[in-house]
């Protein structure tokens, strides 16, 4: 009979998923002072941040198929790792080639609990209730991106850029030990009757991407978590070289981003399985469209202030927070034996799209806001295709 998850299982599986904001978002308000430290030009400050988007989503990929064929315990116990090691190499790095290794290792470190968080939950408390329970682990999740850039804002202003890389260390440490203790292993095994046989690595990955469903509902998260990234990466940069405010104030201002996707995510754990998935990730792409619209159109008619990126910005973290739950359970749902794969998917092109995103921004930056409008503006209309997609196809045989 399988294990049931208790308070502490659930608690600590929502704690792994602190390390995605510990990798990224602790590291935005960084950005500047890394590039005034270093002495590097802005597409090389920027690459110490996409770095680990890429990383995560290059990790993200293997993780899941590594789950589903392993173990989700092992992958995740040296993911942890990874993670530690990462951090520890960054807080000492010396030149920009050390810091972006650094990255890299935390961040692929990181990916490991993006993605086998919802697998182990899938596992755990079953399809049925995937929809809420995800939706709580995000509310969990948001606290992350709530504390962290305020964090590391303070700490750059007051100890200098390594003092965020020692807060992850630090946390990092707690999480991992939390895991070891209270984490067990979750996957199904095989002849239990809770899976099918299970493909190779690469044909689990042509399955997957034969359902037209699934690429949509991986490409709708992957192209919103890329207008998010990039809006929240550039209004640092805006913050800090246009309106010449602190590190601490882009923090206290980034609040906004967490607190819009909170709320979107409690709207989808109150709505749960009531309403089609189909019909959540539509109304979530509308809304988050709608949100870049007003963006892209204050910036282009020079309203730059706080407000006017961050307030668009919350809306389109609401949307988010709406449509993202939905999106991965429909993603996993396409192959449930392929579960962890098309969890691994999903965070894979969040994170590939993300880094796009914000490093096609890095390049484009000439201290204006129209890199910001242009970036924003395609991954916010691309995001809205593909989250047609499922909805059109709603009535239609799923496969």
């Amino acid at each position: 009979m399988p294990q049931a998850p208790t308070r502490m299982f659930a608690l600590s599986l929502a704690s792994i998923a602190l390390m995605g904001p510990l990798a990224v978002h602790a590291f935005m308000p960084v950005i500047p002072a890394v590039k005034v430290g270093l002495q590097i030009s802005d597409s090389l400050a920027q690459l110490t941040f996409s770095v680990a988007l890429f990383g995560m989503a290059a990790a993200t990929l293997v993780y899941g198929a590594l789950a589903d064929r392993y173990g989700r315990r092992p992958v995740l116990l040296s993911g942890l790792a990874f993670f530690l090691i990462g951090s520890l190499a960054s807080l000492f790095a010396v030149s920009v080639t050390t810091l972006v290794i650094g990255r890299l290792l935390q961040a692929v470190g990181a990916g490991c609990g993006l993605t086998l968080v919802r697998t182990i939950a899938r596992d755990a408390y079953g399809p049925d209730k995937l929809v809420k329970v995800l939706a709580y682990l995000t509310m969990f999740y948001t606290i992350g991106p709530m504390i962290a850039p305020v964090a590391s804002g303070l700490l750059v202003d007051h100890f200098g850029w390594r003092g965020v890389f020692a807060l992850a260390l630090a946390g990092g440490a707690v999480i991992a030990t939390g895991a070891f203790l209270t984490i067990y292993e979750t996957r199904p095994a095989p002849g239990s009757g809770a899976i099918g046989a299970r493909p190779s690595m690469l044909g689990g990955f042509g399955v997957l991407f034969s359902h037209l469903r699934f690429v949509a509902f991986v490409c709708q998260t992957g192209f919103s978590t890329g207008a998010f990234m990039v809006t929240a990466s550039a209004a640092s940069f805006i913050m800090k070289e246009t309106l010449h405010r602190p590190a601490a104030e882009y923090g206290y201002w980034f609040l906004t981003f967490p607190a819009g996707y909170l709320m979107g995510n409690f709207v989808s754990s109150r709505v749960g399985a009531r309403a089609r998935i189909e019909t959540m990730v539509l109304i979530g792409s509308i809304l988050s469209l709608a949100s870049a619209i007003v963006l892209c159109v204050l910036l282009a008619a020079d309203v730059v202030t706080p407000l006017s990126v961050f307030g668009p910005g919350f809306l389109i973290t609401f949307a988010q927070g709406i449509a993202l739950p939905y999106g991965q359970a429909g993603a996993m749902a396409i192959e449930p034996r392929l579960a962890g794969t098309a969890s691994g998917v999903g965070v894979c092109l969040q994170n590939l799209f993300g880094a796009m995103t914000t490093q096609t921004y890095g390049l484009l930056a000439d201290g204006t806001v129209w890199p910001l409008i242009i970036t924003c503006g395609a991954s916010s209309a691309l995001m809205m295709v593909f989250g047609v997609i499922p909805w059109l196809l709603r009535d239609k045989d799923k496969t």
